[in-house]
């Protein structure tokens, strides 16, 4: 599925759910805290929402839109849900946007 120009730059239309893509970019550099291997699973939610400083209702909304747009993706491992960048939809987001603007 291809990422939908303007569901991504509705997403993106927020410092802070731009904030969390940026972190994500980088999962080790930006929440050292993490035990399991962010690269590989991502980051926790817990863990991006104490990193961000809003209420987990709303980090889970925000990270809802960026998957709904396809920026992240998200895995579930007992009760915690991790959600890491989708690089080749970032990738093609990009390009798409490149060649509209």
């Amino acid at each position: 599925m291809s990422v939908e120009l303007s569901e991504a730059l509705k997403a993106l239309d927020n410092p802070k759910r731009l904030q969390i893509l940026s972190m994500l970019r980088e999962p080790r550099k930006s929440f050292p805290e993490q035990e399991v291997d962010p690269d590989e699973v991502g980051v926790c939610v817990s863990i991006i929402q104490a990193r961000v400083g809003l209420s987990q209702s709303t980090i889970s909304l925000y990270l809802t839109a960026l998957q709904r747009a396809r920026l992240v993706t998200s895995q579930r491992i007992g009760p915690w849900t991790y959600y890491k960048r989708d690089e080749g939809n970032i990738a093609a987001f990009l390009e798409r946007l490149s060649g509209t603007i």
